[in-house]
């Protein structure tokens, strides 16, 4: 027919698919097939066969409980990140303070959320250990020696207190536009309506954030739970976080079992895939009001 398109045009590739292409093999080569082998690893023995034994190891009372601690961890550090963060992104979208802060304080917020490591343990080393520059400075000058009353870096408080300095700057970037989103008709129509500041933010302003401030958890839960390279080097194995013992089946040289640090990977997969997807769905449906 003289309408139909030629052969070569039918043929020709779609260019516009060109563009995601470094993103497509980069995903693949270091996510997904990572992952893959990860999850058939959990499940096969050292000579290749097909097993549970990998999956009923994670049941064992040591590794229990370093799940445990690290749920704790992950609960402790994406709770208080939540309530700081969005104290902070609330007084800089909704509050009177200086508009120039908001520029700041994302470009802050943008690079502080990806500061994780060995950088970031060193710095709370350098700033609150035993020999930091604060807690000299607080020995010297005030007579407080806050290791004396009990604080310890290298704890369970300790490190959710450095997990807070990427874990608040995240939250401030992800509900500064959930923030942005609330209609000043909403308040406006509250106040004539009657109702006091508290009433509006615990009546409507809340009720239309709570699907966000609930996926921001499940995200921020999802970050604490996989981070590895700052706990590792902050505590080293002194406190038994999953993936410090997941460190140390794969390359320890007592511990050493790598089928069963895949099985403890793929643990850690299903949960941050949990939190993931509860963060994706409750992001959704918050969308569909802060248009």
């Amino acid at each position: 027919m003289p309408n139909d398109p030629p052969a070569a045009a039918r043929a020709r590739l779609p260019l516009h698919w060109l563009g995601i292409a470094p993103f497509t093999i980069f995903a693949a080569l270091f996510l997904i097939l990572p992952t893959m082998y990860i999850v058939v690893g959990a499940f096969r023995t050292a000579d290749g066969g097909f097993t549970l034994a990998n999956i009923a190891g994670l049941f064992t009372a040591s590794i229990m409980a370093s799940y445990w601690i690290s749920i704790k961890i992950s609960v402790a550090s994406a709770f208080l990140g939540c309530v700081i963060g969005f104290a902070v992104a609330a007084a800089v979208t909704l509050g009177n303070l200086p508009k120039w802060l908001r520029g700041p304080l994302l470009t802050f917020s943008g690079v502080a959320s990806n500061f994780a490591g060995v950088p970031l343990a060193f710095a709370f080393l350098a700033t609150l250990g035993r020999l930091g520059l604060v807690t000299v400075m607080l020995k010297s000058w005030f007579g407080i020696n806050i290791y004396a009353m009990g604080f310890n870096l290298l704890s369970f408080w300790g490190l959710t207190l450095v997990y807070l300095f990427f874990q608040i700057p995240l939250m401030i970037l992800i509900i500064t536009p959930a923030l942005d989103g609330l209609k000043r008709e909403w308040k406006e129509a509250a106040t004539i309506l009657g109702a006091t500041g508290p009433q509006y933010w615990r009546m409507v302003a809340l009720p239309i954030l709570f699907p966000a401030l609930l996926g921001t958890f499940a995200l921020l839960f999802a970050n604490a739970f996989g981070a590895v390279a700052t706990a590792y080097a902050l505590t080293g194995s002194s406190l038994s976080i999953v993936p410090i013992v997941l460190f140390a089946q794969i390359r320890g040289d007592v511990l050493q079992d790598p089928h069963l640090g895949y099985a403890l990977a793929f643990g850690m997969i299903v949960i941050t895939g949990i939190a993931n997807g509860v963060y994706v769905w409750l992001r959704t449906r918050s969308e569909r009001w802060i248009r």
